[in-house]
């Protein structure tokens, strides 16, 4: 996709960001997820591990084994996984249904870990304090007015690390961002945008 496409005709002929229609899964989760707010400490702890496997990789990969991974991580309740013992590690590291990498699962183990020292509504209140205001820019009218990073994104993989939490850095940081509805970056024109 060129950097300078803007919204294509879906499948029912609304205009949608084009990486929706990459493949038949995108259209619902551009629809009805993406740049939706998320909130809750486990819902984001979720999206984070997510967004951390999604590292390198592209989100139709993980999206088709989100199922997988919510059964292999326990719903993604904090306070489960945070309880996961060396035999638990194993057993993810051998399971086909996610993404085996040694690093990511680590990191998702110890960010359980971490975040059951947290406070109730900790994780969600320290997330969504680094959502800009609705106005911090103007709508993206193509996929090339959409950034990897921004000082927002940077800041929160910032104080997420200083915390204790890994694999969150200003690019996976914005990804959650968008995942999770702290920024709207659906193109102007596109069907699934929030309107005022």
């Amino acid at each position: 996709m060129p950097d300078g496409t803007g919204p294509v005709p879906g499948p029912d002929g609304a205009p949608r960001c084009p990486w929706a229609l990459s493949a038949p899964e995108y259209v619902a989760y551009h629809d009805e997820e993406w740049g939706r707010p998320v909130h809750g400490d486990d819902a984001l702890y979720e999206r984070l591990s997510l967004e951390a496997f999604q590292s390198g990789l592209s989100w139709i990969t993980i999206l088709r084994r989100r199922e997988g991974f919510r059964a292999a991580f326990a719903g993604f309740e904090i306070a489960k996984v945070a309880r996961f013992t060396d035999a638990d590690r194993e057993r993810l590291l051998a399971d086909t249904g996610i993404i085996r990498n040694r690093a990511k699962i680590d990191a998702t183990l110890a960010n359980a870990r971490v975040l059951a020292e947290w406070a109730p509504g900790e994780l969600d209140a320290l997330v969504w304090s680094h959502a800009p205001g609705p106005d911090a820019r103007p709508a993206p009218r193509t996929l090339g007015d959409v950034p990897a990073v921004t000082p927002e994104s940077t800041a929160l993989a910032k104080a997420l690390k200083k915390r204790g939490l890994r694999f969150v850095g200003p690019t996976t940081a914005y990804a959650l961002m968008q995942a999770c509805g702290l920024v709207d970056d659906h193109l102007a024109d596109c069907v699934a945008r929030r309107r005022p």
